[in-house]
């Protein structure tokens, strides 16, 4: 059987916890190929993963170094011909698992279950410049195309009614779009946030080239009155940011998310909390999968009256805040000062007074917060990287701080950066690379489904020492 079968077959016959939740009762991992970071960058560990969750000491296999130049295996043919419609080619990349039922999960939202959607800008399949949608092609190719995406099935109405209407806007618009840096233009990408509420945050990203702030202000006050007074106020925004930006990517510390119009802020209810969330701030995509990826960290953490929780890269602190009445501590590090100010507004709001929130990068922090730490105290830690993982110093001062004995690393990226990350972690003493701590063992694997019509997940995984 195919490993994308295996995936769908998995998915089709695991009992799901509600909702979008599955926690494998396949058994113990016995043979190392099943263990994804023993296939460094191959695009199918996941398929084989999903759903494999276990209990063991698998140190033995992750401290194996990864296997080098493997090739890529081919995709199924029944991903999707090549010479399909556009939309079916889009809904292939984006959504793989979409022409398969879904209808034995216990009562799950699989459809439009994201909260947040990035759209691009660039020319679609007629040619128009003005598209928005997403990318199908690569740079390298020279063959990028932006298709629409309101036939996936991930994305959710609202999301798609904004992009259609930022595109109507863009067709309107005298100043072109920036599809390349070096080629000029000016309207860029657009991000859609919605809570489950139906309240609806935009953001527009432009690129300011070589305007005036007076010539600033005319795109900005046009981009307001089309979605506020204009045909895009059909949207009905709760909130409409600009940005502008020079770069792919802009955190709001280096160019400030201006409020155009409308509330600063998204809310929403999680586990028993009133969450705040700013535009800059990471919030797992999908919110009724969260729930229960919290809930399986929660219960793998087993934190009590006599422990810290220690959460790495917390981002608006959902993860100790939800854990804090059972916590003697929760201490928090996150980059993003707009995620911290949103966790401290959450703790206040809730009325948490055992949390601690600390704002830059985690490998300059959390050295000095350990030692101040080590007194006896038992810490469990909890990381959730980016895909990028975890730097080297962190992981150096987790495996030195001997308090921590048990530490959950959430991963929606295993593979890659993330698989250094484990094998330092459980790796034999090293003083050349100073990891000289006890190593961890990893004791349980758990996935959970927030990504339904896809080959991801995110996976949860227990060390313990």
């Amino acid at each position: 059987m195919s490993a994308f079968l295996w995936l769908a077959e998995i998915k089709r016959r695991v009992p799901m916890h509600s909702p979008r939740c599955f926690l494998s009762r396949v058994g113990p991992l016995s043979k190392p190929g099943l263990l994804p970071w023993c296939a460094t960058k191959h695009p199918g560990w996941s398929k084989l993963f999903l759903g494999s969750a276990g209990e063991g000491n698998f140190t033995n296999v992750i401290t194996k170094k990864c296997q080098r130049g493997q090739k890529s295996q081919k995709k199924p043919s029944y991903i999707g011909p090549l010479d399909g419609s556009w939309q079916e080619r889009l809904a292939d990349v984006v959504t793989p698992l979409w022409r398969l039922s879904y209808e034995e999960q216990l009562k799950p939202v699989i459809n439009g279950y994201r909260n947040k959607s990035t759209f691009s800008v660039n020319r679609g399949p007629d040619g128009n410049p003005k598209t928005v949608g997403y990318y199908l092609g690569t740079w390298r190719d020279r063959s990028i195309v932006c298709v629409r995406s309101n036939h996936l099935k991930n994305i959710p109405e609202k999301h798609n009614q904004v992009a259609q209407y930022y595109e109507v806007f863009l067709r309107q618009s005298p100043l072109e779009p920036c599809l390349l840096f070096h080629e000029g233009g000016y309207w860029r990408e657009l991000i859609v946030r919605t809570n489950s509420q139906g309240h609806t945050m935009a953001i527009v990203t432009f690129h300011p080239q070589e305007l005036r702030q007076e010539e600033l202000g005319v795109q900005k006050e046009a981009v307001k009155k089309f979605f506020t007074t204009g045909p895009g106020a059909v949207c009905d925004l709760t909130s409409l940011y600009f940005q502008e930006s020079t770069v792919t990517r802009c955190s709001h510390q280096q160019s400030p998310y201006q409020l155009l119009s409308g509330e600063p802020y998204l809310f929403e209810d999680l586990l028993g909390l009133k969450i705040r969330i700013s535009p800059d701030a990471f919030f797992q995509i999908n919110t009724a999968g969260a729930e229960v990826l919290y809930r399986t960290v929660g219960e793998l953490s087993r934190v009590n009256s006599n422990t810290i929780l220690l959460d790495i890269c917390c981002g608006t602190g959902v993860i100790g805040l939800s854990l804090a009445q059972y916590a003697s501590q929760i201490l928090g590090i996150e980059l993003v000062e707009q995620a911290v100010e949103d966790a401290r507004w959450t703790a206040a709001f809730n009325g948490i007074t055992n949390c601690e929130f600390h704002t830059g990068r985690a490998e300059k922090i959390l050295p000095q917060l350990l030692k101040s730490k080590e007194d006896g105290q038992v810490i469990v830690a909890v990381v959730n990287p980016a895909r990028a993982g975890l730097h080297y110093q962190v992981v150096r001062a987790i495996r030195n701080c001997r308090a921590i004995h048990t530490l959950i690393f959430v991963s929606c990226k295993p593979h890659g950066e993330a698989t250094r990350n484990i094998i330092e972690l459980c790796c034999p003493l090293d003083s050349a690379k100073k990891l000289l701590g006890e190593p961890f063992v990893l004791r349980k694997a758990v996935p959970v489904d927030l990504f339904p019509h896809t080959l991801h997940c995110e996976l949860v995984l227990l060390f313990t020492r």
